[in-house]
């Protein structure tokens, strides 16, 4: 069953329930972005807060390094003076700089032998001086370290030669004397000499004061900061009993899902969720320290209870989703009174509405609302629209009448009924005319049609005889496109260098002119035509240019129009027409189309003609073949006797090779050298097989003697070019690495035509003859 509802209810329980579902909506996607920026808000302070106190630790070794490297950079002109000298004087100067410096536990440096001791060659040995501060006093060592080698951590540091930050340690002293158990690290600054590592000045500080600074670090109640190093090692904690820990040891479960490892031993920002074993979410962020031109990169951890964070966005929510219900019911109040104000007048207008269905128009219908809002303005409009249809009805009454002179006067750009009733007078004005137009139109549809069929026939009829094809197109178009004079002209490209372009038929009142033409390409209206390729159509024509002549007297045409005849874009002749007439833009159009089947039937009389030539050189030809084939034939008698001679003569080279092959080593190579054959005597002497030869360069075989950078294997490979034998003693290895010596010829190999083919080399083993001689 549907329910029937008055306008006033409508807008009251449509326009509340969709405000209500849309205010609904946004103050939910408000209240809810809300609660997400401030969640967003508090995990960047964190980062950002993260990252400030990594600065401050990082600025805090800063401060170190930049003494370790003021005093490295100073120690550099230990070169200068004695050893004596220096190691006392840098020594003394270590007592000033640990005295203004209380946290650093003590200062020391290390200088390698090879760096101020002249002669010494080992690449490790050093002298280090130590000053330690330990019972309220300042106590100095030296000692001689590494000489058996440099240990790890201190290889490590020597070989990179750039400041560094040691990973966390508990130092039990380095001698006896030292007492103290502290969790430290060492800030190092290598010493150079022209950039080579000689030394290095190290800090010992204590980790107890970055403890102090971890502890104090806590932007929110149950947040909590640590310290850790590059390789994973916890250096500071608000817990004391994970300091010293392994952070996977202490985040077992995220050290590899996170990738911790990695993220800070490079040095990169990081932040993930974890719920620790109580089931609690925090938030823990990672903020990289690099403090100068440290090699290792620490990290500040910071941990954030997430439930600290919500708690704030929940009762943020809360307020939002309060101050949102009391406005719904604002806006209940305000659309009540809105919607009493609204139907009143609607009421009205849609009374006069349903009368105007019913037919009615009549000056009863127009409204008198004075409430000053859009109602008035949709009444005023009404009324407007009223008075409008009168009008229109009169007028399309005067147009049933056929009085298509009367005007209206529309109410504006946007009266569609008005535009439509002047567009019908107009169209009902227009019949006619189209009517007529349409007419002309099919009549020039039908000339055009008629003379293509024309001149399709005649083109077919004509296509063996390009003078008498030209002959009858030239004079039919002339005639039928009612022109008083014409010319056809062919383009003449024989000579390349020199085309031109000869009337080939021209046509004048009825009768044919022989007159001979002849246009270069480009010269003229005829050139200019054939050269671009397009129409040229004049109507202004000078004086004395052409002249149209009769029996009865002479005059100058009114137009020129000249048309190339082009095939697959390659132009073969122009026409030229000269008429008392001004030509159309149909007529024009239909001499451009029939200059295309045109300029096609010349191609192929052009081709026919050609084809004709052809074929009686083709016979020409033919015989002079048959002629020489008789020749040839007796030739190749000639030439397989000949080939049967030279058989028999490789058989006996063959043969002689052979013999040759079982007393001598044979082997041949082509002109860059590499091996193609080898007999069977060169491989017992070189205990290679053919295989591992063939295709190798023969340099192979050569001893250390012999190289292919020597002036004497250039020369070699000169006489070989000039086509002359070489002769000599050469050195060769064998698969062993043995010499053996060898007594060889070699003989270039050359085509009839000078192209070289290969080099045979023929040798004798004579090392046993060398060796009885020595």
């Amino acid at each position: 069953m549907k329910i029937k509802l008055n306008i006033r209810q409508k807008i009251f329980f449509s326009v509340l329930s969709a405000s209500m579902v849309l205010y609904i909506i946004a103050v939910g996607y408000i209240v809810t972005n809300s609660r997400k920026t401030m969640i967003d808000d508090a995990l960047l302070n964190a980062q950002k807060t993260a990252t400030i106190e990594a600065q401050k630790i990082e600025k805090d070794f800063e401060r170190n390094l930049t003494v370790t490297r003021t005093l490295a950079q100073a120690f550099s002109i230990y070169k200068d003076l004695p050893t004596e000298q220096w190691q006392n004087i840098f020594k003394r100067m270590y007592l000033p700089v640990l005295e203004s410096n209380k946290h650093v536990y003590s200062i020391w440096d290390s200088w390698e032998f090879y760096g101020y001791i002249p002669n010494y060659t080992k690449d490790y040995g050093r002298y280090s001086a130590t000053l330690w501060r330990e019972g309220g006093e300042i106590i100095s060592s030296i000692e001689y370290r590494s000489l058996d080698g440099d240990g790890e951590i201190y290889g490590n540091f020597k070989k990179l030669n750039q400041e560094d930050i040691l990973e966390p340690y508990v130092d039990e002293g380095d001698t006896q004397a030292k007492s103290e158990l502290i969790l430290m690290t060492s800030l190092l600054s290598p010493i150079r000499k022209d950039g080579q590592y000689v030394g290095l000045v190290g800090f010992d500080i204590g980790l107890s004061r970055l403890q102090e600074v971890v502890s104090e670090i806590e932007p929110v109640p149950g947040s909590y900061a640590f310290l850790v190093s590059t390789q994973g090692l916890i250096a500071a904690h608000q817990n004391g009993e994970l300091i010293n820990k392994p952070l996977s040891e202490v985040f077992a479960s995220d050290y590899d899902a996170q990738d911790l490892g990695n993220i800070i031993s490079k040095g990169q920002e990081h932040s993930y969720f974890q719920t620790t074993n109580d089931g609690k979410e925090h938030y823990i962020t990672f903020a990289p320290i690099k403090p100068g031109n440290s090699f290792s990169t620490w990290s500040l951890a910071l941990s954030i209870p997430m439930d600290v964070i919500t708690q704030r966005a929940d009762k943020s929510q809360r307020v939002s989703l309060l101050v949102g219900a009391i406005g719904l019911l604002l806006l209940t109040l305000i659309l009540v009174i809105v919607a009493n104000s609204v139907t009143r007048p609607i009421i009205r207008i849609t009374k006069s509405l349903n009368r105007m269905q019913q037919g009615e128009i009549s000056s009863n219908l127009i409204l008198n609302l004075n409430t000053g809002d859009e109602f008035e303005a949709m009444a005023n409009s009404l009324n407007t629209s009223i008075e409008a249809l009168n009008k229109k009805t009169n007028f399309a009454n005067d147009i049933g009448k056929g009085h298509l002179e009367s005007e209206l006067e529309i109410l504006g750009e946007k009266d569609i009924l008005g535009k439509s009733l002047l567009n019908m007078r107009n169209s009902l004005q227009k019949a006619k005319e189209e009517e007529n137009k349409r007419k002309t139109e099919d009549k020039k549809r039908v000339w055009a049609n008629e003379g293509f069929a024309k001149f399709a026939d005649l083109l077919r009829q004509n296509n063996d005889d390009l003078q008498k094809l030209t002959d009858e197109v030239i004079a039919h178009l002339v005639k039928y496109v009612g022109g008083n004079q014409g010319a056809l002209f062919l383009v003449d490209d024989e000579d390349k260098n020199d085309i031109t372009l000869e009337a080939n038929s021209v046509y004048a009142w009825e009768r044919k002119k022989h007159i001979d033409i002849k246009v270069m390409m480009g010269e003229g209206l005829v050139g200019a035509c054939a050269f671009e390729g397009e129409t040229i159509f004049l109507t202004e024509i000078p004086d004395n240019f052409v002249t149209i002549t009769s029996g009865l007297g002479k005059a100058a045409p009114n137009c020129i129009i000249l048309i190339p005849l082009k095939h697959n874009e390659h132009v073969l002749g122009v026409i030229e027409i000269a008429s008392f007439k001004i030509f159309d833009e149909f007529e024009i159009e239909f001499l451009e189309k029939v200059a295309e089947s045109i300029a096609a039937t010349i191609a192929t009389a052009k081709v026919n003609v050609k084809t004709r030539m052809l074929l009686e050189q083709s016979q020409q030809q033919t015989e002079e073949m048959q002629a020489q084939e008789e020749e040839m034939r007796q030739n190749m008698e000639e030439l397989l006797a000949t080939q049967e001679e030279m058989s028999r003569k490789e058989k006996e080279i063959s043969w002689t090779l052979e013999a040759i092959g079982g007393l001598a080593n044979i082997l041949e190579y082509d002109f860059r050298g590499n091996i193609t054959h080898i007999n069977t005597m060169l491989c017992k002497t070189s205990g290679y097989t053919k295989e591992e030869l063939v295709g190798q360069h023969h340099s192979v075989l050569f001893s250390k003697g012999n190289n292919i950078d020597s002036e004497k294997y250039k020369k070699f490979w000169e006489d070989m070019k000039l086509q002359r034998p070489s002769e000599g003693t050469r050195t060769y290895l064998n698969k062993n690495g043995k010499p053996f010596v060898v007594k060889a010829n070699s003989y270039p190999v050359f085509k009839d035509n000078g192209d070289p083919i290969k080099v045979v080399e023929i040798s004798v083993d004579i090392t046993e003859f060398i060796d009885s001689k020595g």
